[in-house]
């Protein structure tokens, strides 16, 4: 009630002109309207307070903002996975009963925490897979064409940003050579990560007789409004035996154009065997969601030729029943006994991902943190900054990687195990982003990201709490002030 009262005190004490009157009452109701959706959807108390508070406060300019970033809840999507269970909970019934008849992973320490991401991913762990890891974009972008070059059924894509450059155009060509031989092709991508894609390279893949459709189910000015609820995923699955996933997008990015040019530094994951159809499963609830439909598909799991690897596929989503994806991260960090290595292009994290590394490594666990040096978003890169103090404090090492931008999201956990995946130590990743991993207990696969992360730190330079205290006064100010923005990037 004093809400109230405060809100339209100040409208009764404006000028008497009609229409401005009017205008300001208007705005001053949809932001009642958007702290009632607030107060009814919160996911964190922080949030809803800097979204109150300016609504109130600056409603003109709070407003807009929360019709494009607002949401933290991708209501539709909920709707559309209720009534499409009917139709997914049978295949991940027959896909947990199929894989019964493959060798179950055998946990003699940490089954209980194991058996938590099994059920946070709503998937089974899988035996008798073979995962390869993909260190750069060149080995990762020559495996998947070769992946879709040897398909004979099918071939699903799933990408947040595919651009029509020198990848594009191969990937394209691929595709309709493909189809001229009877594999069907099922294209979806993210329509705000692929805003720059032609309209004509779309028309070719649908002319050549793939079926194409955009995560926001081709509304694009709806997107446009709301670019929240972003498919952040990065999946190629063929015939459903083989499958790809990480953090790699279909651009040149990737590769050297010129002598000594610097490329992106990423890292994917090949896996071979059931967990392919994890890959699968995690495509088809998208794919239901953007096109209505529900393509025939292989569920028959084989077993990888080579390898007898136990891994888990872990997707995440606003539309989950738990924030999935921030307790992946609880999680890895709470129960890591001697190393917690985790490698992501953005490092945002709220209070308790920062608490619980602390605690981490008040434990003696040795906590690195791999960021880039040169960043493709500024605020991101400030707001990292504000973190080295407290971090330093406590024995958490921030990590800075010099060659190049690195774009990998990696998480190495004692010698246990190891994930690769698309999600970032951020806002996004942890609640409004559909994000997906590979997680895998296999001791040459850890021991392969081990020393793929060893040789990152080595071109690594340490952060110390004198980068950010001997700076300026402006840059630590701007520092904490893209810290507080924390929940809208």
């Amino acid at each position: 009630m004093l809400l109230l009262q405060g809100l339209f005190a100040r409208v009764q004490y404006m000028p008497d002109f009609s229409l401005l009157a009017v205008v300001v009452t208007a705005l001053y109701g949809v932001a009642l309207f958007c702290i009632y959706r607030i107060l009814l959807s919160y996911r964190t108390a922080q949030g809803a307070i800097g979204w109150v508070i300016g609504l109130i406060g600056m409603p003109w300019i709070a407003v807009p903002l929360f019709l494009v970033f607002g949401r933290n809840r991708f209501s539709g999507y909920v709707r559309a996975r209720r009534m499409n269970d009917q139709t997914l909970d049978p295949l991940l019934s027959q896909y947990e009963h199929q894989a019964e008849g493959i060798p179950y992973p055998d946990f003699p320490n940490g089954v209980d925490e194991l058996r938590v991401l099994s059920k946070l991913g709503r998937q089974p762990f899988t035996g008798s897979n073979h995962c390869t890891l993909l260190k750069n974009g060149e080995a990762t972008l020559e495996a998947l064409f070769d992946a879709m070059e040897s398909a004979t059924d099918y071939i699903l894509l799933e990408f947040y940003i595919v651009r029509s450059d020198r990848v594009g155009a191969r990937i394209l060509n691929i595709l309709r050579r493909k189809l001229a031989q009877g594999v069907r092709v099922y294209f979806l991508y993210d329509d705000i990560g692929s805003l720059l894609l032609p309209g004509h390279y779309l028309k070719a893949l649908r002319t050549a007789g793939a079926k194409v459709t955009s995560f926001g189910n081709g509304n694009v000015r709806r997107r446009r409004l709301q670019i929240n609820f972003r498919n952040h995923r990065k999946i190629l699955v063929c015939d459903g035996r083989v499958g790809f996933v990480g953090g790699i997008n279909l651009g040149d990015e990737y590769l050297a154009r010129e002598p000594g040019e610097e490329v992106w530094r990423d890292t994917h994951c090949r896996v071979e065997g059931p967990a392919a159809l994890g890959l699968q499963l995690a495509w088809l609830e998208d794919w239901n969601w953007a096109a209505d439909a529900n393509p025939e598909l292989n569920w028959q799991p084989r077993r990888a030729e080579t390898g007898d690897q136990q891994v888990l596929i872990l997707p995440s989503s606003p539309a989950d029943r738990w924030e999935t994806c921030t307790l992946f991260f609880l999680n890895c960090i709470n129960n890591a006994r001697d190393r917690l290595w985790i490698a992501s292009p953005y490092f945002v994290p709220d209070v308790q991902i920062i608490n619980a590394l602390q605690l981490a490594a008040m434990r003696g666990v040795d906590v690195r943190i791999l960021i880039p040096e040169k960043a493709d978003h500024l605020l991101i890169h400030l707001a990292a900054y504000s973190y080295l103090v407290t971090a330093n404090e406590c024995g958490i090492r921030i990590c800075q990687y010099q060659p190049g931008f690195l774009h990998q999201k990696v998480v190495l956990v004692d010698d246990r195990y190891a994930a690769v995946g698309t999600a970032n130590l951020d806002n996004r990743s942890m609640r409004l982003n559909f994000e997906i991993a590979a997680l895998t207990t296999a001791p040459d696969f850890v021991a392969d990201v081990e020393a793929m992360l060893e040789a990152d730190l080595a071109r690594s330079r340490q952060l110390e709490r004198a980068d950010y205290e001997d700076r300026s006064l402006l840059f630590r100010l701007a520092c904490r002030s893209a810290r507080l923005m924390a929940p809208l990037l």
